[in-house]
This record gives structure tokens, sequence and C-alpha cells, in this order.
């Protein structure tokens, strides 16, 4: 049975992150590290977009850059102000390319294209199993998402943003390049939270995403006829579909951290790196990783990783809100929204904001929908 110092169970996003930065940092090179997992991380399989200020550690791969977005709702739209961000978007093929690149010309970094079913600490090592063989290791980073952890419980609303995605070329010029949709709430909501979401990559090309945050996923056929209606609305009905994208994003506050041990820390969506109130990841899991490679070189109990902050209540309130009311949504975001300066937000959904500053955000919410939520969180 081989060892290895640290043992990557997946090989997602979080995990490709954290190796990357072991091994461009050059303090794990006496190491023998190992990432599991049966999918190559070939295929362009997803695509991350997110929005930061300046150049990124990530600018080398980065697609495409927008200086702006449009909000819209059925009372109103808005090109918003970034005040300095720019929205980033970085396929997943380039940033698979990229990083298994750089991992490849480590000696002390292995690849087994097999599929782990089960790990546990053994209080002075872990033992990680795959159908093929088993394998110990100091260490152990699970990005293995298991849903019946929070779908076993009821004190933290579970909520999906669950989408499709059509890569299309059309006939006719319909989109603007420099201005993606950052969210069109003027679709019809039927109950939910639902939005367009559109990445133009020139005036006839985009992606083009359906888009729900609520607890159940809809038929393929659903997603795909809104889609259809929406190109119809901008004035098209001749496009090529290029390519089609299908996810769901958990959205939940539960505490996955509760699972660390002192040798086995979950990472990724599996660890709760998700921001439980967007879904997006990208940003959190580059902050997150780099937190634990400074970790690594001074600490050894993961239990010891994870900090909760105020942000954490907030999305919190904000997902309770919706698992109640799911149509709420866009009132809310469309109140967050609605003056069009977009940075204080993004600074706020950034987790970097100051107590003074979250209220100015918090502040221009329907305060009585927060109101109630946070009362019956303490009563």
């Amino acid at each position: 049975m081989k060892h290895y110092h640290y043992i990557f169970a997946g090989s997602g996003l979080a995990a490709l992150m954290t190796a990357y930065k072991m091994a461009v940092s050059g303090r794990f090179a006496d190491k023998h590290i190992l990432l599991i997992d049966p999918d190559e991380k070939k295929a362009n399989d997803r695509t991350w977009c997110f929005w930061e200020r300046g150049n990124g550690n990530w600018d080398e791969i980065m697609f495409r850059n927008w200086k702006t977005a449009l909000f819209k709702n059925a009372d109103f739209s808005r090109e918003l102000d970034f005040g300095g961000y720019h929205y980033k978007m970085v396929r997943a093929a380039d940033f698979y390319s990229f990083v298994l690149t750089e991992l490849r010309k480590h000696p002390n970094i292995t690849f087994a294209r097999e599929k782990v079913v089960d790990f546990q600490d053994n209080g002075t090592q872990v033992l990680v199993k795959t159908e093929a063989r088993n394998y110990t290791c100091d260490k152990l980073f699970n990005s293995i998402y298991k849903r019946e952890l929070p779908a076993s419980q009821h004190k933290y609303p579970v909520l999906q943003q669950h989408f499709v995605g059509w890569h299309v070329k059309t006939a006719i010029p319909v989109f603007n390049a420099g201005v993606p949709t950052f969210m069109d709430f003027s679709i019809a909501q039927k109950g939910n939270t639902r939005f367009m979401y559109v990445l133009p990559f020139s005036a006839t090309e985009a992606i083009v995403e359906y888009t729900l945050f609520s607890k159940d996923l809809l038929p393929v056929e659903e997603y795909e006829a809104a889609i259809a209606s929406y190109l119809k609305n901008l004035g098209t009905t001749e496009y090529e579909i290029i390519d089609k994208e299908r996810g769901s994003i958990p959205m939940t506050s539960y505490k996955f951290w509760k699972q660390n041990t002192k040798n086995i820390l979950h990472i990724g969506s599996a660890g709760g790196w998700t921001k439980a109130s967007t879904g997006y990841t990208f940003k959190n899991s580059d902050k997150l990783s780099g937190k634990l490679i400074s970790f690594l070189q001074t600490k050894e109990d993961f239990t010891k990783f994870h900090k909760k902050r105020k942000f954490w209540l907030y999305d919190l309130l904000l997902l309770d809100i919706l698992a109640r009311t799911n149509e709420k949504g866009s009132t809310i975001f469309s109140a967050m929204f609605h003056r069009g300066d977009a940075a204080p937000i993004f600074k706020f959904l950034d987790e970097e904001t100051s107590l003074a500053e979250d209220l100015g955000v918090i502040w221009r919410c329907p305060k009585g929908l927060f109101v109630k939520a946070l009362l019956r969180r303490l009563f």
C-alpha cells in the first residue's frame, strides 16, 4: 500500500487550485502528492466567472473581460457601474490545461485515474480506498460532494443554482459584445427566482443561460424552451447551438466544516467553499486555497482551518427567505442593484466589507424580509 504526504480525493476546481499553489510555491517539493479522479479533466465542461479589481492570479487564461454589465427586471434596466471591477471569464478547458501542465513538471506530484469510494482518519494517518486499490496519507483533501449530508438535516435550507446554457451563434446581430447580462428578471418568475444570464463574445455569439435559485430542478425541455423564447424576444429564431452546458450548484449555509477531522479537510463545494448566497465558487476557491497553503506551513490540525464569519449569517438569512418565499429573489436583487452602483455589492459579496459597509448594502434590501428572517433564527 503506497503512502503519500498529501492526497486529493477528486481533482475539481478547488483541488487543482490548491495543488497548483503548492507546486509553484516551491515549499512542498519534498512532499509526495497524489490526485485521484477518474476524469482526465480535458473537456470544456463549465465556465467560471468572477469580478475582480485590477490584475489577478488567473489573467493569463482569462477568456473574456468586461467592464460593465446589464441588470434588468420587468420595471427597469440598468447598465451597472463596476467602479473599477472587471467581470472575468475563465473556461474550464483553459484552466485544466494551464494547471495540469504545471503540475506535470513536478515529479513529486502524481495522478491516479481511479474513483474514490471511501476514506477514514485513523488518527495518525488516513486510509483512502478506490475501486482499484488502497492508499494511505498524512493528510487528505476531499472535494467529493456528498448531497446526503445537507439533505439529511432541516436546520439550514438547501437550494440549488441550477441552469442550462446554450453557446449560440446567431444569423443576425442581437448581442452587445461589451455588455453581458448579469441578471435579467424580466422573464416569467413562476413562483421562483428565475433569470437569464448572457455572456456575449460578439454581436452574433454568446452563452445564454436560464438560471434558477430554487429547491427543485426542472425537466431539461423547460430550460431549453425558455432559452429559445428569450432568443426570439431578442429578435432571432435562426441560430446554431455550438455547445450546451448544464449544472446544479448547491446553495446552503450547512456547516460542512463540522465534518473535518485532524487529518481530513473538505474543500470546494464539499467544504462549503461555494458562496452560499450566489453559487459563485471560483473567487472563493482562489482565496481559500491561498489561505490553506499558508495554514499547511504552520499548523497540522484541520479542524482549526475554518473560521465562521458574519457573512455566513448574511447568506443564511437570504437562503431562509428564498426557501420560504422563493419568488422574492427578483425583489431582493433588484433592490440591491437598483442604483446601478455595483462596486459596493461586489465588495460585500466578496466578504471584504466593514460592518458600516455591510449595513450600506443591507439597507438597500427589503428590510422587513430580513428582520423577520433574523427573528425566526433568534427565536
